[in-house]
């Protein structure tokens, strides 16, 4: 590019390190006006600068995640103590990331909100997703878990049903407690984690202040082949708070997106948040001595018979540079494992496994690995050819261009050498569409019940009436005899509550649907009420 003022007849238009350019690199003179005919239009079809820049708006946004759509994020890393509690790590995987006292991994940590969408409150009655990429010297190990240890179904065969019941009526656009409670008191196996999702655990302070979980079992594996089956859970440094509904109605009405600011800040003045990783450890196999099947997902292994071992910490110590290409970019899922972590046959974990890499594939697009958030700190090597966006090889130094498979004597990709003993369960048994076998659907939620606190007993049993008190009379009956069958006063005290709430309207056969508001949302009808009556009236202009 000549730009010198004296080859006047050959002069480009001077571009400087900060002259904004179209992504063909063209120097951009005019950023304010389209072209047109006169100053008043039309416009002509030929404004290229204009259409590459509103065409890449219109695209800019990727579909928005089907769950876990809102969210935020930090980078940090994941220091190993070398040992599961008071034994050698090695004793049971030799996954490298959890070898070497003091060793860090660089890890990309997403917290989330699960039903609602990208612009959601925080406030929210949801679980919260807790994924972490750990970029290891093995490639990435991706966990991906909740805050709530446990979930409502154990069959994947079910997540799209359980999704949509929890999402907006496709009629109305709005959530219906009534499709809520419908899906869970006909899924009984639910009834746990609805006990957690309607106290005040349903609702974290925010993001620093709330456990993490990988929710299903998951395995490690030794050097020998050998392996265990594992749960794991972080636990914050910082403390665990939750909220009320009343709490979080205050704090919505300041702010929908508390929480992410929490996170950002408190990294952004160095406070920055830590997670200690426990896992529970059980040897593989059926366990049959137990009243609970350790591969069930609605159920948490008992502490006093599976302690929590510590084998790290997490620490995120850096905000994202851009929220799009760090956050909303960010792809996880269930089956990146690296060498000495393994799935186990849990039937959730195993659809999350296609479903997570799936999504990604879709959402992103079929290189999303490629994505400097999503790609591996080590060399990677593929014979993956094409797709949307692709925009480098991803070949070894001196492999043949040419031979883009394998085997191949041609200079091609070649395999690498297995050095631990390769774990090989075996598997046995008839092929059939059956729930497992242990389902006790309420033990464990009565226990919970009985750990609970008062103050958290008393908010679960008020949120539970308030929404259950505007369902169908057969929905109050079944959620009811899961809650006696859980525990005498939990059944009484949401029956009881029930019947007060019912007189209290003074409409004993509410009719399904006649009331629409968000989870725990009671006041939410007043709203609509108060818009129309407390709003100023104006002349139109």
């Amino acid at each position: 590019m000549d730009n010198n003022p004296s080859n006047e007849n050959h002069q480009t238009n001077i571009e400087k390190e900060d002259t904004l350019t179209t992504r063909q690199g063209h120097p951009v003179t005019n950023n304010q006006n389209i072209r047109t005919v006169g100053n008043r239009g039309p416009a002509t079809l030929e404004n290229y600068d204009f259409i590459e820049k509103i065409s890449h708006f219109d695209r800019e946004k990727v579909p928005e995640r089907i769950v876990h759509a809102r969210g935020a994020g930090a980078h940090g890393y994941f220091e190993t103590y070398g040992t599961v509690g008071d034994e050698p790590v090695s004793k049971y995987t030799r996954a490298k990331v959890f070898n070497g006292k003091g060793k860090r991994t660089p890890v990309f940590a997403r917290f989330s909100t699960v039903v609602g969408g990208l612009d959601s409150p925080e406030t929210a009655r949801d679980p919260r997703g807790f994924a972490i990429k750990f970029y290891t010297e093995d490639g990435n190990w991706d966990l991906v878990g909740n805050n709530l240890k446990i979930f409502f179904i154990r069959d994947a065969m079910k997540f799209p049903d359980m999704i949509h019941a929890f999402r907006a009526d496709p009629v109305t656009n709005m959530q219906d407690p009534e499709r809520f409670f419908d899906f869970c008191a006909n899924s009984p196996e639910s009834f746990h984690m609805v006990t957690f999702v309607y106290s005040p655990w349903g609702i974290p302070a925010n993001y620093r202040m709330m456990q993490g979980s990988g929710v299903n079992t998951y395995k490690w594996v030794n050097q020998e082949g050998k392996a265990v089956l594992v749960k794991y859970h972080w636990e914050p440094k910082q403390g665990i708070k939750n909220l009320t509904v009343k709490e979080a109605a205050e704090i919505q009405a300041k702010s929908v997106n508390h929480a992410t600011q929490d996170l950002y800040e408190a990294i952004e003045r160095g406070d920055f948040p830590e997670w200690e990783l426990f896992v529970q450890i059980m040897e593989d196999g059926p366990h049959p001595e137990l009243d609970f099947d350790p591969l069930d997902d609605t159920k948490l292994w008992p502490e006093d018979q599976f302690p929590w071992l510590p084998v790290g910490k997490m620490v995120l110590n850096k905000n994202p540079e851009n929220y799009f290409m760090e956050v909303e970019q960010a792809a996880f899922g269930t089956g990146v494992l690296v060498d000495g972590l393994d799935f186990s046959d849990d039937k959730m974990l195993q659809g999350r496994t296609f479903s997570y890499s799936d999504t990604q594939r879709y959402r992103v697009g079929a290189n999303y690995l490629q994505l400097p958030i999503n790609a591996a700190k080590k060399r990677v090597a593929t014979n993956q050819e094409g797709g949307q966006l692709r925009h480098y090889n991803d070949k070894a130094p001196g492999q043949n261009p040419h031979v883009n498979y394998e085997p191949s004597i041609l200079g091609g990709l070649t395999e690498a050498e297995q050095v631990g003993k390769e774990y090989t369960p075996k598997v046995e048994g008839n092929l059939v569409r059956e729930s497992i076998d242990r389902n006790d659907n309420t033990k464990q939620a009565g226990e919970t019940y009985r750990r609970f606190e008062q103050w958290e007993k008393d908010e679960l049993i008020n949120n539970l009436v308030n929404d259950l008190s505007i369902c169908d009379k057969r929905i109050q009956d079944k959620m009811i005899a899961l809650a006696e069958e859980a525990d005498e006063e939990y059944g009484r005290r949401l029956r009881e509550g029930i019947a007060a709430k019912i007189k209290e309207m003074g409409n004993t056969n509410m009719e399904a649907g006649e009331e629409f508001h968000p989870l725990g949302a009671k006041d939410a009808p007043e709203a609509v009420d108060d818009a129309i009556r407390k709003g100023r009236e104006a002349d139109p202009y």
